[in-house]
């Protein structure tokens, strides 16, 4: 991935602001008038600093979901989709990538509809720091997420709309358990670049290599790693998994082409896997024997998660990936490229992708399967998600519109909640979406 910092300041300053397309939405957006009228000061509390959430029954009642009031402005929605469609830059390291993989993708109907908009909480600020790293939300449980928001990782409450700050990295952190594999002295303004949560275990990795573990359940900081101290040492990806005997680990994947194992048992480097290429993302099958990497290189790698041993190359994509998830099941898994696309493919076959999905506007940047493997959702860079029923070969899907990047998208364990961060000035939000259900006169019976 990208390393050059202050020219990918400078791109997101540029690119990815809503107001930088259209000039006519610029005031409504960026600025309100002192003299606001009285259905503006419904919408905006001046005294919290607080844009109104939008709740699922004000959705049915024709209210915008990010509250964005249309009809006051002098651009309807369907225009400035047009012109964002036309106008969004996606970012790409091998120029016409997106072009060159159209002829793969698959045609979808996107007339179903499997999660249902339940609430948007714009009191929840969901913030990116790398254009290119957007695994920045996390859910837990139906109600509970985790996500980034400034220099602090927030735990939001769907159930009570309330938020909670968990860990804040703006000064200095250090861990205050003492274990033979941890970094005693900690970190000072760590600038987190990736984020996971999972069996009450948080990870935060920055920019410099670092990474951060906290017990949610547990007082304080347990454990403080510093990967690499190489100028290229940012931490891309970070995914906690179970071994086969319950140990609790996690996987890092970083710029200076490492994919390292963590045991969390010994609070220490179990692994240490080179590779020959930066590592944007790594991900461990259902089974624990194979890892998928991707980085910068079109062509990923299947490889042993023991010994890092080649078992196959995923050749396909146009430019670098970024993203990939498993289905539950351990025989398929997924990809997501700056090429537009994500591939599925199986590992009974890997000498070419089951199927390529396409992306409406840029690169997909973040992949995640329902528990159950009925859907998988991925994530443009902006704009956004669609969400694919896997039981119908991909070929149905749900796409999810909205205006703003996307620092995150996360199910719950139980497949009932999806969450999906927005990163904008004055729309950043938490937005909440419900799985549907379709029950029948005999399931009330049962």
């Amino acid at each position: 991935m990208s390393h050059q910092q202050e020219d990918d300041a400078d791109y997101m300053a540029n690119e990815y602001e809503m107001e930088a397309i259209d000039d006519d939405m610029d005031d409504e957006f960026h600025g309100r008038d002192i003299d606001a009228s009285d259905s503006d000061a419904d919408e905006y509390d001046y005294m919290n600093n607080k844009m109104q959430d939008t709740s699922a029954a004000e959705a049915r009642r024709g209210r915008d979901i990010q509250g964005i009031p249309w009809e006051r402005l002098s651009i309807t929605r369907e225009k400035y989709r047009q012109t964002r469609l036309e106008q969004y830059k996606n970012y790409e390291n091998v120029p016409q990538s997106g072009e060159a993989s159209e002829k793969d993708c698959k045609a979808t109907n996107k007339e179903a509809s499997y999660y249902d908009f339940r609430r948007n909480s714009r009191s929840v600020k969901s913030t990116i720091l790398h254009f290119q790293l957007r695994n920045l939300v996390w859910a837990t449980s139906k109600h509970d997420v985790y996500l980034m928001s400034h220099f602090s990782v927030i735990h939001w409450s769907s159930l009570t709309c309330s938020k909670t700050e968990v860990l804040n990295v703006s000064g200095h952190v250090a861990p205050c358990e003492k274990h033979p594999g941890s970094l005693l002295e900690g970190f000072t303004q760590t600038q987190v670049s990736t984020l996971t949560v999972k069996d009450k275990l948080l990870v935060a990795g920055g920019f410099q290599g670092e990474l951060i573990c906290k017990y949610l359940d547990r007082p304080g900081v347990c454990f403080c790693s510093r990967t690499t101290y190489d100028d290229n040492a940012i931490t891309n990806a970070v995914e906690i998994y179970n071994t086969a005997s319950g140990a609790l680990h996690f996987i890092a994947s970083n710029n200076d082409s490492g994919v390292r194992d963590f045991d969390m048992e010994k609070f220490q480097l179990s692994k240490h896997f080179r590779f020959p290429w930066p590592v944007n993302h790594a991900s461990l099958s259902p089974d624990g024997k194979l890892l998928a990497i991707v980085g910068d290189n079109p062509d990923g790698l299947l490889v042993d998660s023991r010994n890092a041993k080649i078992v196959s190359p995923l050749c396909g994509h146009g430019d670098f990936s970024f993203a990939s998830a498993w289905h539950p099941d351990g025989l398929t898994f997924a990809t997501g490229n700056q090429d537009k696309t994500c591939r599925v493919w199986d590992i009974r076959n890997l000498s070419k992708s089951v199927v390529a999905l396409k992306g409406n506007l840029g690169a997909i940047r973040s992949i995640r399967y329902t528990s159950d493997g009925r859907y998988m959702a991925m994530a443009e860079p902006a704009d956004f998600v669609h969400v694919f029923d896997v039981k119908s070969g991909y070929e149905q899907e749900q796409e999810i519109d909205f205006f703003g990047e996307i620092s995150g998208l996360s199910f719950s364990p139980d497949t009932e909640s999806l969450f999906v961060g927005v990163w904008d000035r004055t729309y950043g939000s938490l937005l909440e979406f419900g799985r549907r259900h379709n029950y029948t006169y005999l399931d009330t019976i049962i």
